[in-house]
């Protein structure tokens, strides 16, 4: 039996169609008077696994599945969501670290989704990412003033003993004595290392960082003092951030709008505040149920999901939530919801929104 569909899917769903995950004309890109600094529509990357010496063995990975999103000028979007929801490759989709699949991601107006790497250039200079391990991504064998010096000869930034004075600047941005551009990685805390690789990120004085769980792999007193750095460098050079990470704590205190990800889709955007104080969709209102905040007796009680998360290997038709989802029907088994907008600021991938 074909179950029955609300009236408020059936107005843009027929039958059981394939997935439209655009938000182009009914999503936050037409409600906001903004122009976006970034935009990817439909945005698709696949990994094969399991690949032999066989012509077509392997499996298709689907870890970013139809994407669509915005990133506006001097904001910091939180992209947020479970271990293995795609994160981290959609952050690098967005960097063209990884060849797109499908879709198309532009750039200040102009589309970048097949640039070459001489296209790339002068992207890569405006366009900056912040990995999650500081210790890996530090080549061990260099000293800090030879990582940074490498960065500004690439981009011909600055020349001579302009380059000098460039570290310098960059130490002190970052909040690092100029003495230790002298020293190996090895000799710094963990702390310390992702502030060399922020400032490495900075010496191309870019607009839109991309940072990767920055703060993931550091103690807890040390994460608040780079998200401390954080918001300071958005404030002092005018930066554009896009924050992934799973601290949902951490991502309400630097982020001005969230987006909330899971298996390879975004199932909710909003401002930040809105969000958090009224999700919409069930697996955010289940993340924010998480965060711990043992002096409020009043808060939301404690949402556990059921079932295990799908593989991206194998994703259910549909909406990719039905099977944890304590409030799925019938319909959200059959028709993947597209990613609407309910408000001016906020949009949700939702059959049956929350109230």
């Amino acid at each position: 039996m074909t179950p029955s569909i609300p009236s408020n899917v059936a107005s843009r769903t027929t039958g059981l169609s394939a997935p439209d995950t655009s938000i182009h004309g009914t999503g936050e890109t037409c409600l906001s008077p903004r122009v976006p600094l970034m935009s990817a529509r439909s945005l698709v990357k696949t990994f094969t696994v399991g690949r032999t010496f066989r012509p077509g063995s392997g499996r298709t990975l689907h870890a970013v599945d139809g994407i669509s999103l915005d990133v506006f000028p001097a904001e910091t979007l939180g992209l947020v969501g479970e271990s293995g929801s795609g994160k981290s490759t959609l952050g690098r989709c967005l960097t063209r670290l990884y060849d797109i699949d499908g879709g198309t991601l532009s750039f200040e107006g102009s589309d970048i989704t097949k640039a070459d790497t001489r296209a790339l250039k002068p992207v890569r200079r405006k366009v900056q990412m912040i990995f999650q391990d500081p210790s890996a991504s530090l080549n061990p064998r260099r000293r800090v003033r030879d990582v940074l010096a490498e960065v500004l000869k690439v981009h011909r930034i600055r020349e001579g003993a302009g380059i000098e004075e460039r570290l310098g600047e960059l130490m002190d941005l970052v909040g690092l004595r100029q003495e230790y551009l002298d020293r190996y990685p090895h000799e710094f805390s963990g702390g310390q290392r992702q502030r060399i690789g922020i400032a490495r990120a900075l010496a191309v004085e870019p607009t839109l960082i991309v940072a990767d769980e920055p703060v993931s792999a550091l103690d807890v007193s040390v994460q608040a003092q780079i998200v401390n750095l954080f918001s300071e460098l958005r404030e002092k050079l005018d930066l554009t951030y896009v924050f992934i990470a799973h601290d949902l704590a951490v991502v309400r205190q630097v982020s001005t709008r969230v987006a909330v990800m899971y298996l390879g889709s975004i199932v909710e955007t909003g401002e930040t505040d809105a969000l958090y104080a009224r999700p919409s969709h069930p697996y955010t209102q289940a993340l924010l149920s998480a965060i711990p905040q043992p002096h409020n007796r009043s808060r939301r009680g404690r949402i556990l999901l059921t079932g295990e998360i799908p593989s991206p290997l194998d994703p259910p038709a549909g909406c990719k939530f039905s099977t944890r989802c304590p409030h799925a029907q019938a319909v959200c088994r059959e028709v993947r919801p597209p990613l609407t907008a309910i408000s001016n600021e906020r949009s949700v991938a939702c059959h049956f929104p929350l109230a």
